[in-house]
């Protein structure tokens, strides 16, 4: 598995779909940026622009952008008509799936750390107040954790796109989906907790200090392990299937006889 995941890190040079995940993480940032310019009365400080810019990952960029990229990743074999040379050695589809989404969940982590930077740089240029070296620690690891968490998540997507073939498409769709629903589900306590998109949220403890915030760590730890299960579910059932090129019949030309 170790050196699966090596090869996988290695093919990831010649991606240039990662540079679409580092512009939505940047997205993710100017999105929250321009909220600021809302005249609505909120007092913006560096704790609460950090909050924001969770918010929106989880709800509208991140799902998709790591299902989006995911899904390129497992499809490419198929496109480059590498899957069927690969297959001949072995290892099992199910196994090469599994390297291919650790590799994923190292780029969560990567994404995460990129969201942060730019996060505490749009921080630094509006000025919000309340930064220490503490809130940056704090930036730091809520927003790492929460896009693995958010990864965990979107999983079972994933693996289930993986069966279909070009499926990576239809699986960003319905992540973007899935992601979306979590502002419908936050507006219950009980559903928040349930909800993998919400839950992640709650084990990074997403506005813990307000009083009308309240995560049961324990049922959000359960939604995703629920989500990895699943995941593993999908992926040890998943046959990998070699697309077979269907040669076209050319129609035999009949000479005309005569003149």
């Amino acid at each position: 598995m170790f050196r699966m995941v090596k090869t996988e890190i290695w093919k990831l040079k010649r991606y240039h779909m990662i540079w679409a995940g580092v512009f939505l993480m940047l997205l993710s940032v100017l999105l929250t940026l321009f909220s600021t310019t809302a005249l609505d009365g909120t007092v913006w400080t560096f704790s609460f622009f950090t909050e924001q810019v969770i918010k929106n990952n989880a709800t509208m960029i991140f799902p998709m952008c790591i299902a989006l990229i995911a899904g390129y990743i497992i499809a490419r074999e198929g496109k480059d008509d590498t899957l069927k040379s690969i297959l001949t050695i072995p290892v099992s589809y199910s196994n090469l799936l599994w390297g291919k989404l650790l590799v994923c969940a190292l780029l969560s982590l990567l994404f995460g750390l990129v969201s942060a930077v730019f996060t505490i740089i749009a921080d630094l240029m509006m000025g919000f107040p309340g930064i220490s070296v503490t809130s940056v620690l704090q930036t730091f690891i809520q927003i790492i954790l929460n896009c693995l968490f958010l990864y965990i998540a979107v999983m079972p997507i994933i693996a289930f796109a993986a069966r279909i073939p070009n499926g990576h498409m239809i699986g960003t769709i319905i992540a973007f989906v899935y992601g979306y629903g979590g502002m419908f589900a936050s507006g219950d306590t009980m559903l928040a907790n349930i909800y993998p998109v919400t839950a992640s949220l709650g084990l990074i403890s997403y506005r813990s200090y307000d009083a009308a915030v309240h995560w049961n760590v324990l049922i959000c730890l359960l939604s995703m392990i629920v989500a990895w299960v699943m995941s593993a579910v999908f992926i040890f059932t998943t046959k990998g299937n070699v697309p077979v090129k269907i040669a076209k019949k050319h129609k035999k030309t009949i000479a005309k006889k005569g003149w």
